[in-house]
């Protein structure tokens, strides 16, 4: 993590050193805090201003837990025995700090985003680079314009390959994110229906990931796949950089083809080179991330024919798909962690496709879908009627999934209105050879189902 001097922490962003931190320039602070209740001895604290509280309140306090410096955006009291920095922006100054920072440590960066599969891949990048470099991803979910300077700030001086996942809420996120970062190479998982809310049309979403490459260094890699029109339409072919793809369309420099999928796995191949390929997570979209995994170290000048073997060590974040052995001997599929229209097309065609006794579907709402919810949640359910798949029940729960519910013509569903209902009803369908899947968004939390079952 960052460890540095006081002066140093002004010089980075721009602010003032009052009296007290003049005389203590020299002295180092490490790490980085926005939290006094996970701030620790030596942190630098950094403020924020939000709608509901001002952390500024709290400055005192991170200094009795052993602070070593705070910014601040309020005047400065020469009189005031605590080493401050003055910013006219706290959050700007955090960003410019972590950007500092970045150049300092001058990793390779790699940039995903994407509506579906930033983590997942994440993970996978993970995988195949950590035997080669050192490397360092994104913690958790931090991957917003506060997220990411604090993942930047956790690198170690050492650190090779900084693997940065990036979110948007709103169109401008991603080229922030990207031309504070300047990556080396950008991944863009997919273009689904995130964000439809605020901004309008997948068209829009399309353009707004696609700004990934807006800080893409001259000589950098750009991964996507060629499977999305959305962003065929605008991708710019004359830029300098490399562009490199893969998917399930020919198309692609890499073609995915002949998957085959099991309680364990899913395997396929790589065209046109025929390269067989093993993760130990379910699913063709998992298969798609795996690909575009694989361009990433191929553009770090890796030999995919022996890092794609580190895929047998391959762990993600959980509620990805993630696999529970429950007493029943059912095996239950936690995909909960979050949802849009086309990622729970895909889980659900995963559990279709798998070979067992009985497949069963607990869908709940896919929220922040504004008015196209209706729409959306109907889309489902035409899916699952016109799916070449057999699934032996159906439970939803929730105000939008109740419409899948009402319009599936599946016979073996309840629509429930509570997680306790819901999951008794499912401990009565169990049988060893069952397969459940848990889908919806995060705010559903259906991974409390297994609590009671």
């Amino acid at each position: 993590m960052i460890e540095t001097t006081i002066e140093k922490i002004a010089e980075l962003c721009g602010g003032t050193l009052n009296e007290e931190a003049r005389a203590k320039k020299d002295e180092r602070i490490k790490g980085v805090s926005i939290d006094t209740r996970t701030l620790e001895k030596g942190n630098l604290f950094v403020p924020f201003k939000g709608e509901h509280a001002d952390g500024h309140r709290f400055i005192q306090q991170a200094f009795d837990i052993g602070a070593a410096l705070s910014l601040t955006e309020q005047p400065v009291d020469e009189k005031q025995n605590l080493p401050l920095v003055h910013v006219e922006d706290g959050l700007r100054a955090l960003q410019d700090i972590a950007q500092g920072y970045l150049k300092e440590v001058a990793p390779k960066v790699i940039a995903i985003t994407g509506s579906n599969g930033k983590t997942t891949t994440k993970d996978m990048v993970e995988c195949l680079l950590s035997p080669y470099f050192k490397v360092k991803k994104t913690i958790g979910n931090y991957n917003n314009e506060i997220g990411l300077p604090l993942t930047i700030l956790q690198l170690d001086e050492d650190t090779e390959i900084s693997i940065l996942e990036m979110g948007m809420n709103a169109k401008g996120d991603i080229r922030f994110l990207s031309e504070m970062t300047t990556p080396d190479i950008a991944i863009l998982t997919n273009v689904g229906e995130s964000h439809i809310e605020k901004l309008g049309s997948r068209e829009n979403i399309a353009h707004a990931k696609y700004e990934i490459v807006d800080g893409l260094q001259k000589n950098g890699t750009f991964i996507y796949s060629r499977d999305y029109p959305l962003l065929e339409d605008i991708v710019e072919r004359s830029a300098g950089y490399t562009i490199r793809t893969a998917g399930q369309n020919e198309e692609n420099d890499l073609q995915i083809a002949n998957v085959q999928q099991t309680q364990d796995g899913t395997r396929f191949e790589l065209l046109p080179m025929g390269i067989n390929v093993g993760i130990p997570q379910l699913g063709t979209h998992n298969a798609a991330n795996a690909s575009l995994a694989i361009l990433a170290a191929e553009a770090l000048g890796l030999d995919i024919n022996e890092a794609k073997h580190h895929f047998e060590e391959l762990v993600v974040t959980s509620m990805r798909m993630e696999q529970i052995h429950h007493q029943s001997g059912a095996t239950i599929i936690n995909d909960a962690y979050n949802a849009s229209p086309s990622s729970m097309k895909s889980a659900i065609d995963t559990v279709g496709r798998m070979e067992v006794g009985k497949r069963i579907l607990v869908l709940g709402d896919i929220l922040e879908l504004g008015s196209y919810s209706q729409a959306l949640h109907q889309s489902i359910a035409q899916h699952l009627n016109d799916s070449n798949y057999y699934y032996d029940q159906i439970f939803t729960i929730g105000e939008a999934s109740r419409i899948i519910n009402d319009q599936t013509t599946l016979e073996n569903k309840s629509h429930h209105d509570d997680i306790e209902s819901l999951a008794r009803s499912l401990k009565q369908v169990l049988t060893e050879d069952s397969v459940v899947l848990l889908k919806g968004s995060r705010g559903m939390a259906l991974e409390r189902v297994i609590d009671h079952i």
